[in-house]
């Protein structure tokens, strides 16, 4: 299994802080949530029913014709590769690791590269997979940009498969209003700017054959009921919604001020992280979690992504270890 964020067992073990010790920044999922109501008992007691107005709510919310939930969009991401075969896939890379696993484990040929490398390959692709904003440099890409690769792709069969993830801060770059389009496949996910990410719910978007091809692989009850009834109530919270839209894209400037202030400007970001690309990377990622702050690590390219601390008292704590950082360097030799 590829390496994630949020493994904070394993933190623990490896720099011998508590667990209820950690500042957790590793994960990009929001750190403070909704007020969330109380599941009624028959929610755990019964199985769950298709028939709700879960995809009603979720159509609504993303102002997509059709839907499908699963149990986090990596759900899709594992099961896609295996309604096609043998395909020339691109991936625009760095990005969420697990795509390139899931589509070279479905027997596919595939190939990375960077966001200049896509009209050169375009015409010899069947997918090509797109992460917007990117994860982890927080890159976004116009819609018009992504409207014309899909274009070409689906001229020949192909798709477009576009993962918005971290896009919900920033709506009116989602692609989720085109995605009854033939060959056009957007991922949502509902952990990530809910705070629920322990939910396992995310959304496919996509025209309908696609969706009953995808759900009868799913099998049934893919979706908990309690995971349901959450997803219906927070997708209508239109006010709870601006608010915590509000409140991360402050709190993501906020960060790209501090962590800049320290002499690390971000290289990019989304209102749910920010990504520092730094030789320093190795040594400040130690230096951190020694201090019981978790973020991020990559290797290729040498960087740091940052999640967003939940409260004052995180961000006094990360400045204080930024500086600590920072004054080593003032006296080293």
């Amino acid at each position: 299994m590829l390496e994630h964020g949020g493994r904070l067992r394993a933190a623990a073990r490896d720099f011998g802080v508590p667990l209820s010790d950690w500042l957790d920044l590793s994960t990009g999922i929001a750190p403070y949530g909704f007020d969330l109501p109380t599941i009624p008992a028959d929610a755990w007691m019964r199985l769950p029913e298709a028939d709700d107005v879960l995809e009603v709510a979720a159509r609504d919310y993303y102002r997509a014709e059709s839907l499908l939930p699963v149990a986090g969009s990596q759900a899709a991401i594992q099961i896609l590769p295996q309604l096609r075969r043998q395909l020339q896939v691109g991936i625009i890379s760095p990005c969420y690791g697990e795509y390139a696993e899931a589509w070279r484990r479905g027997g596919h040929r595939l190939i990375e590269f960077s966001e200049g490398g896509v009209p050169r390959a375009l015409d010899q692709l069947d997918v090509l997979v797109v992460v917007n904003p990117n994860n982890p440099t927080g890159r976004l890409l116009p819609p018009a940009q992504l409207l014309d690769w899909h274009a070409h792709l689906a001229a020949r069969g192909g798709w477009l498969i576009v993962d918005e993830a971290f896009i919900d801060p920033t709506p009116a770059q989602s692609l989720a209003m085109h995605s009854h389009l033939p060959g056009l496949i957007v991922l949502r996910s509902f952990g990530k700017f809910f705070a629920m990410a322990g939910a396992r719910l995310g959304f496919v978007l996509a025209e309908a054959e696609l969706l009953g091809q995808l759900d009868e692989a799913l099998g049934p009850w893919p979706i908990a009921g309690p995971s349901r009834f959450m997803g219906i109530a927070l997708l209508a919270d239109r006010r709870a919604q601006c608010h915590q839209r509000e409140r991360l894209l402050a709190d993501a400037e906020r960060l790209a001020q501090l962590l800049t202030i320290h002499a690390l400007p971000p290289a990019g970001g989304c209102g749910l992280f920010q990504w520092v690309a730094t030789k320093e990377s190795n040594r400040l990622y130690e230096f951190l979690a020694k201090r019981g702050i978790l973020t991020r690590r990559y290797r290729d390219p040498s960087s740091l992504r940052f999640g967003l601390p939940a409260d004052e008292a995180g961000w006094a704590r990360l400045a204080s270890a930024l500086a600590a950082f920072r004054e080593i360097d003032a006296w080293a030799p």
